[in-house]
Parts: structure tokens; sequence; C-alpha cells
């Protein structure tokens, strides 16, 4: 019989907060609708055009689901027109050393993506670009 490399006591050592991490970010599209607000704030359907693939009821239920954990929130400005957008709470920015190493490692183990990439994880667009 071969010898376990591992005991119990190095399983376990993953912890908690590792398990509720990816239980929030490893559901699909959730970690690239983040990615996509670093940038600044978008709108829904500026949201729903930079993720590729996800349609509206899954960017509005994945919206809702990361205002509930606290990295997102929802904007509305009464307008005329009434505008809804979207931006990443302190919680959500503080994402952003992680999700740049997340984005690089890729790059590095994963290779090249067929869709491009999202520039958002890059360097923030100056204030002046964001409200254009």
């Amino acid at each position: 019989m071969a010898e376990e490399w591992r005991d119990t006591g190095q399983c376990a050592g993953v912890g908690d907060a590792v398990e509720r991490v990816f239980l929030l970010l490893g559901k699909r599209w959730n970690g690239v609708i983040l990615a996509s607000l670093m940038s600044g704030p978008g709108r829904f359907a500026e949201l729903r055009r930079a993720v590729n693939g996800i349609s509206e009821r899954m960017l509005s239920d994945r919206l809702a689901e990361l205002g509930e954990a606290g990295l997102v929130v929802r904007e509305v400005d009464a307008g005329p027109p009434l505008r809804v957008s979207y931006r990443l709470t302190p919680a959500g920015e503080a994402l952003r050393p992680a999700l740049r190493e997340l984005g690089d490692w890729a790059e590095r183990f994963l290779g090249a993506s067929e869709h491009g990439g999202c520039p958002s994880m890059r360097q923030p667009r100056p204030a002046d670009a964001r409200n254009a």
C-alpha cells in the first residue's frame, strides 16, 4: 500500500476562509464581473457586453449576489433619464491585487485566451474617462 503523503491535519489547513472565497468567486461569472468593474462604474448594458456569454437574467442575479456580499453597490441616478450603474465597494476594490495576480498566473500557466481578455485588470482609467 502506498504511503499517504498528507495527513488529515494538512487537509484541514485549507480553512473556512478559502472555502468561502471560492464559494463566491468560484461561481461562474462573478470574478469576471468584478474584473469588469475594476476600471470604474458600469451600467448594466455595458457589463452585459463586457462579460462575454452571460444572459441578462444571470447578470442581474450575479450583481445582486455580489451586492449582498458587499462587493458591488447599485446606484440609481433618478435622471431624467433614469440611470442605474454598478461600482465596486471598498471591499470589492480590495480584490484588485488578488485578481491581478490571478490574471498574471493564468497568462503564465494557462496560455493565451481566445477572448482577448479584459483590459480592466490593468491600470484604472482616469476619472474623466470613466464618466464619458
